[in-house]
């Protein structure tokens, strides 16, 4: 991780992360720091708040665990991933010092030149994930972009992420890769015209005779 912060970062990697049972720290005790706990018990993290005041949705959370009391120079060096969120710049700015000195990754919200990382706009559809990022110049672009996702994206597109799962096994299991060029054809407007018409049998063979798979008579 770099040492000082860079407030223009040159092709950032995009990542999702597994945070099942990490312990994260989330600094502040406000509507935006709830906002942020809450993203991150859906990710199935460990969160601990730390915050002298912390809003209902925070404090009467049995999932989280809150010191109640100001944060501590240094103590972020015990978690994986960090969120600031207080509102105060010499609070969020130790909070980022500490971080990059213990090599943990932190959002400082509303603050990308203290961020080392930056959160999306996030569309969620079961297993589908669709994000929007602008590196974190303009979290209200990424917001409006999401909500114009949010329309285009139904129910239908997280059921063919399923059949597209049940056919990578598939093919993994018969050629031993999942790469094929026939990914093109497979994921296509007949597609979703056969799933949005409920007819998931035929989506299947669909799925499977643009991939060249043969159907078991077994």
């Amino acid at each position: 991780m770099p040492s000082t912060a860079n407030p223009d970062p040159v092709n950032p990697y995009p990542v999702n992360l597994d945070l099942t049972g990490r312990r994260t720290l989330v600094v502040g005790g406000g509507p935006v720091a709830a906002r942020k706990v809450r993203g991150l018990l859906a990710a199935g993290a460990q969160v601990t708040v730390v915050a002298p005041d912390a809003i209902d949705e925070i404090a009467d959370d049995h999932r989280v665990r809150w010191h109640q009391r100001p944060y501590r120079r240094g103590e972020v060096a015990s978690y994986r991933l960090a969120v600031t969120a207080t509102g105060d710049s010499t609070v969020d700015g130790q909070v980022f010092w500490d971080a990059e000195a213990a090599d943990v990754w932190l959002n400082s919200a509303d603050d990308p030149e203290h961020c080392s990382f930056t959160l999306p706009a996030v569309t969620t559809r079961d297993d589908l994930q669709v994000t929007v990022s602008t590196n974190g110049r303009s979290p209200a672009v990424a917001a409006w972009l999401r909500r114009t996702i949010d329309a285009a994206v139904g129910p239908e597109h997280a059921t063919v992420v399923s059949l597209a799962a049940e056919a990578r096994a598939e093919l993994r299991s018969a050629t031993g890769t999942s790469e094929s060029p026939g990914w093109v054809d497979a994921l296509d407007d007949t597609l979703l015209d056969l799933v949005r018409g409920g007819d998931l049998d035929g989506a299947r063979d669909h799925l499977r005779t643009a991939l060249g798979l043969v159907e078991s008579t077994a």
